[in-house]
């Protein structure tokens, strides 16, 4: 469940989006591609293709089991769904360094996963 305090905003398309104190959206719905942009941006990232493809395996994982997946569950979701050389360990490192699941559930504009510090 998101966070329903907002601490500080971002400005996309000139409307003010809440974020928690780690920078996760407190209204899920007002996610879009030029949120994750902003977001992104505001880390010093630039989203490429292959960074959409797993926001859109994030974001179909929440739609179906209605929380955002840790590392093992994220891996396992990208290999199903982009195939084994994707769906590793080091490609999710390479594109989303530090915690991948955090940092793309966060991008994906959904709630931080459970058991992630």
């Amino acid at each position: 469940m998101a966070t329903t305090q907002a601490t500080r905003y971002i400005t996309v398309e000139g409307r003010d989006i809440g974020l928690d104190p780690e920078g996760f959206l407190v209204d899920l719905a007002v996610w879009t591609p030029a949120v994750a942009e902003a977001l992104a941006a505001e880390e010093g990232r630039e989203l490429t293709p292959e960074h959409w493809e797993v926001l859109e395996v994030l974001r179909a994982f929440y739609a179906r089991y209605e929380s955002a997946p840790a590392m093992r569950p994220l891996v396992k979701a990208v290999s199903q769904a982009l195939g084994p050389d994707k769906g590793r360990s080091l490609h999710l490192m390479r594109l989303f360094p530090d915690s991948p699941a955090k940092v793309g559930a966060r991008l994906a504009g959904l709630p931080k996963p459970t058991n992630c510090l």
